[in-house]
């Protein structure tokens, strides 16, 4: 990039594609036949099912499913539950999915017609020893024979909430019947379980002031046995303001990155390790993709499948080779269980994927439709508390050119706020480039601040080794100053900009990187020298996270509210403790909503630059 020209405001976003490892289960010989079970009866077909071998550790199932009727059978689902710490894997000859111990097995393509007489089996590879129960065939029950029934238990009624506090409730409901009797009670807390009961009442308590949890009851009866959940009751704690962090809080928002957990090895624990997760308000998972007009999967087997050992895991739990839900997405609800006061948001597009917007905004509704589709799929909607676009940039060049027009960007925040409603947050990450006609002039952001909780302003990437040859310059200066190679290339620029625009300054957040942008071939110490090209960083030349460079190359000065480092032939500029705390000090004297900043694996194991945003906004 040429000196003069407009700033990228962009984020080092690398990726790397998973390797997907195929699960290998044991093969055994037969162990003999062991008891087969038939279900109960049904009018045209029958399922019946058989332990094929058992090696200890595991067994292999088999179901067999055969037309009884006068008729051909079109298509067959067979369900079934297993008690607790049983479980079903693996399948063949049948699609099979399952949760909470209730699997359901679907025909495929090829073996789903039966004439009558005509059988079909099926099989999977399983744990435990328990026997299957409830069967039912297309609905129906199985063939009638010898397995007993045993249901599981009805579900509770909808909990009441009392006694509501800064950070409790009272829960009570009232009981669950069941054929051979309730055992105890799962609580759960937005969809996690936090306690089981034997009593019809539980005080959840270490909850955060002024905001909204969901809570839902589950019976377990004497087999231990999952019925269906309770009606959902909403609670909102005393204090604060609800959807947004607690009156005199400010927003301590970090952007977790999808790929983070490949090279960089930084996982959901890290926040909890590195002291982090105690002080943030709030996460934005990057990224999700923007393609075909709609919101969709970045690298989902990072997000969904990639399997966590005990020691991995938040809260010290491997997940299991058939749990329905893995990954970032199980790690954070894990997160949100362990810490319910930090809200995630899922944001899409970023520098990479920013091309598929302009697409998309030619039908705003359709767009924002397939956005809450996705983030709140059944599957993990518990995780996420809104969406934030991360569109780079619109109505202007980033890594494409957008020509979508200035309202472009108004009309999609509208759609997105009208789709995900009050409840939901809807944020937006959003140039820095307060020039005189540059890219905050493209779009109308302060038409659009009315649909958003917040924008995230990217306030960084200002300079850097796009321009090989200098002059060097801080990546993140807050104020302009003497000498400085573009005017309206700082943080007080871009926020005075949006604030002539009609954007309340309570729905700015400052940003901040945890990474520096350097030079190489550079004689001068202080900004203003010549350059030969971009000093080497570890992922990528020009760039280099924060906890490297303070031991590789120390800052030595400071300019324009920002620090400098010259180390031979290199020059760096990135911010430290003390200069983010003179601009969190900033942020509170200009009446912002708080700060975020890009990205946590470039902060110290300790996390010193997370504990400097927190400590400067108090």
């Amino acid at each position: 990039m040429r000196t003069g020209s407009s700033p990228r405001t962009t984020r080092p976003r690398r990726r790397v594609r998973a390797a997907f490892t195929a699960l290998l289960l044991p093969a055994t010989a037969l162990v003999g036949l062991s008891t087969a079970t038939t279900a109960h009866a049904a009018e045209s077909a029958t399922a019946t099912y058989t332990k094929v071998s058992d090696w200890g550790t595991g067994f292999e199932g088999k179901w067999t499913v055969k037309n009884t009727g006068s008729t051909t059978l079109n298509s067959w689902t067979v369900e079934w539950d297993f008690p607790s710490g049983t479980t079903a894997g693996s399948a063949w000859n049948a699609s099979l999915s399952g949760s909470n111990g209730h699997y359901t097995a679907k025909n495929l393509s090829w073996n789903g017609t039966l004439a009558p007489g005509a059988s079909v089996s099926f099989g999977f590879n399983g744990t435990g020893g328990g026997a299957p129960n409830g069967c039912k065939l297309n609905g129906g029950s199985c063939d009638g024979g010898t397995q007993p029934t045993d249901t599981p238990p009805s579900a509770p009624g909808k909990p009441v909430a009392s006694d509501i506090t800064d950070t409790s409730v009272k829960l009570t409901w009232s009981a669950a019947t069941d054929d051979k009797g309730v055992k105890n009670y799962d609580v759960q807390r937005n969809g996690t379980t936090v306690a089981t009961v034997e009593k019809l009442s539980y005080t959840d308590s270490g909850l955060t002031k002024g905001t909204d949890y969901s809570y839902t009851v589950r019976a377990r009866d004497t087999a231990d046995q999952l019925g269906a959940p309770s009606p959902v009751t909403a609670v909102r704690t005393t204090g604060g303001d609800g959807g947004e962090p607690p009156v005199g809080d400010k927003v301590k928002l970090g952007y977790f990155t999808e790929w983070g957990v490949y090279d960089r090895n930084y996982h959901v624990k890290n926040l909890v390790t590195s002291g982090s997760a105690s002080k943030l308000t709030h996460i934005n998972y990057s990224f999700g993709n923007v393609q075909g007009g709609k919101c969709t999967m970045g690298d989902a087997y990072a997000a969904t499948d990639k399997a966590y050992t005990a020691d991995q895991s938040v809260d010290g739990v491997a997940d299991t080779w058939d749990q329905p839900l893995r990954g970032n997405f199980n790690q954070l609800k894990k997160l949100k269980a362990k810490y319910p006061h930090i809200k995630i948001l899922w944001s899409f597009g970023g520098w990479t994927w920013s091309g598929g917007f302009g697409d998309a905004v030619k039908n705003p509704a359709a767009f924002a439709q397939s956005c809450y589709d996705l983030v709140e799929d059944p599957r993990w909607a518990d995780v996420f508390d809104g969406i934030d676009l991360d569109w780079e940039y619109p109505n202007a060049c980033g890594l494409t050119c957008d020509t979508s027009g200035p309202d472009a960007f108004r009309k999609m925040m509208e759609a997105m706020r009208a789709k995900f409603g009050s409840k939901n947050l809807v944020t937006a990450a959003i140039t820095a480039d307060g020039s005189t006609g540059g890219k905050l002039d493209k779009a109308d952001y302060g038409g659009a601040a009315q649909y958003l909780d917040w924008y995230n302003v990217m306030t960084y990437d200002f300079f850097g080794a796009w321009d090989k040859q200098g002059p060097t310059a801080p990546h993140s200066p807050l104020y302009s100053y003497p000498g400085i190679p573009q005017q309206g290339f700082s943080t007080d620029d871009a926020l005075n900009k949006l604030k002539s625009k009609g954007v309340p300054a309570k729905k700015l957040l400052i940003g901040i990187g945890f990474y520096g942008r350097g030079w190489t071939g550079v004689t001068q110490s202080t900004p203003g020298g010549s350059a030969t090209g971009a000093a080497p960083g570890k992922y990528e030349a020009g760039i280099e996270d924060y906890k490297i460079l303070k031991a590789s190359c120390p800052s030595n000065g400071t300019i324009a509210g920002t620090a400098y480092a010259h180390c031979g032939t290199n020059w760096w500029s990135y911010d430290t403790p003390a200069t983010i705390i003179g601009k969190m000090d900033y942020a509170k004297k200009q009446g912002l909503g708080g700060a975020f900043f890009w990205e946590f694996s470039g902060d110290t194991t300790n996390g010193e630059l997370m504990t400097a945003i927190d400590t400067g906004l108090k």
